[in-house]
């Protein structure tokens, strides 16, 4: 089998409907990392208080029909396609993987059969 890494870049406020929907799409477990949104545009000031997005980056390795199918999912729910929306959806091939869970690979080989 082989397996992507999907990253998806994210709102804070989206985090926890972009996971529920990746997992309703058929992801399993997911890394999340948090972070700051730092674009072109000059940073907010509003009162003196400079306003910075926060952002949630998840990370999800999935094997690789899979990781299509969630990633069309994210895209459609959070309008990824459109350049406003500071969202960023993306994968990479992975050639290896270690320590992945016996369960969820039976997962992922049984959504996989349930595809076809």
């Amino acid at each position: 089998m082989k397996f992507t890494a999907l990253i998806v870049i994210i709102q804070d406020k989206d985090e926890e409907a972009a996971i529920e929907a990746a997992k309703e799409a058929g992801a399993g477990s997911v890394t999340i990392l948090h972070g700051k949104n730092i674009g072109l545009e000059e940073k907010k000031v509003f009162f003196g208080l400079t306003l910075e997005e926060n952002v949630s980056v998840l990370l999800f390795v999935l094997p690789r029909k899979l990781s299509m199918q969630v990633m069309r999912v994210l895209r459609q729910k959070f309008d990824l396609d459109n350049p406003d929306n500071n969202g960023l959806a993306f994968t990479m091939p992975l050639s290896h993987v270690a320590g992945l869970d016996t369960k969820e690979l039976h997962k992922f080989e049984h959504d996989i059969k349930s595809m076809i």
